[in-house]
């Protein structure tokens, strides 16, 4: 892992070195010449570390087929593991975005480099759950998951029942639970206190909150992993700081963007695995990134990015 000056030198360095390639007809960054600047947090479950910044893939992988919709999608994956990222989070409920994660991981011959993380999502029942995970390793053109989770707490009991069996059988090698509202946390928190999954996912962001005060407790007491999800509250974070600078103490930080600041404030909660951002957008991944080094926010930091925003 590189410390806070070596990756902000590469980072530097990269930039500097950007190119159009013409095949793509966007704007690309060759691999940083030390591959990993990304930092890694542990799975409790088993000890694996996985990076801390992933990918999301709702709206912004939910495409079509034609090469203005996929080469910048295509670009997103390229400096995604290039900076040593590896955690990408879908669902078959998002439309088509199984099937372009499937065709650009095969295109790019990274599935092996990929923390596959995919979904039961919406269905009643063991043989609908089997039928619709089977449905999915095809869109993915895989064998199996890293990460199976039960959407949204749907049928939850029966549909963690079969991921666990799906995970006995070498398909599936996590499972966990999901929500993404405040609402449904103590639901959430009592699922998981009840199954003790390997992973939990919620939203988490500076203007939402909510899961510090029992999720977060709750995951590390009984160590499960969390995927933070909504980091950015669905943008109405940059809407409240436009036009604004940074924070002065940002620089002490390294971090040169919102973006980056968004993030590191989810991650500086000890409880938080890894967050998933997503974009379709080369330029905003490679910002996002940046966020994935080992310094985060202090409580003074954490408390001055909460005012900015909440008195802004």
């Amino acid at each position: 892992m590189l410390n806070r000056r070596q990756f902000l030198g590469t980072a530097i360095a990269a930039a500097a070195a950007g190119m159009i390639d013409p095949s793509l007809g966007v704007a690309t960054t060759p691999a940083p010449a030390m591959k990993e600047f990304t930092a890694t947090r542990a799975i409790p479950s088993s000890g694996e570390r996985v990076p801390v910044i992933g990918l999301g893939t709702s709206g912004s992988f939910e495409i079509g087929t034609g090469a203005e919709e996929r080469d910048p999608r295509r670009e997103v994956l390229r400096r995604f593991f290039a900076a040593g990222a590896s955690l990408i989070d879908t669902s078959p409920s998002y439309s088509t975005a199984e099937v372009v994660i499937g065709d650009l991981l095969a295109e790019l011959k990274m599935r092996d480099k990929a923390f596959l993380a995919t979904k039961l999502s919406g269905v009643v029942g063991r043989d609908a759950g089997l039928a619709q995970f089977e449905a999915s390793l095809k869109r993915l053109q895989t064998d199996h998951v890293d990460l199976l989770q039960v959407h949204n707490l749907g049928d939850w009991k029966t549909q963690l029942a079969l991921a666990r069996e799906l995970k006995a059988e070498g398909k599936v090698r996590y499972v966990g639970l999901t929500h993404y509202l405040d609402r449904a946390q103590d639901e959430l928190a009592n699922a998981v206190a009840e199954s003790k999954p390997d992973f939990l996912q919620i939203n988490y962001s500076v203007t939402h909150r909510d899961a510090e005060k029992r999720v977060f407790p709750m995951a590390r007491d009984l160590g499960v992993a969390v995927l933070a999800n909504r980091n950015f509250d669905d943008g109405n974070l940059f809407a409240r700081v436009k036009g604004k600078e940074l924070p002065g103490w940002a620089a002490d930080v390294g971090a040169t963007s919102w973006a980056q600041l968004f993030l590191r404030f989810a991650l500086s909660d000890p409880a938080v695995t890894a967050v998933i951002p997503a974009t379709g957008k080369p330029d905003r991944e490679s910002d996002n990134l940046k966020a994935g080094v080992a310094t985060m926010l202090d409580a003074s930091q954490r408390a001055s990015l909460i005012a900015a925003i909440e008195n802004g």
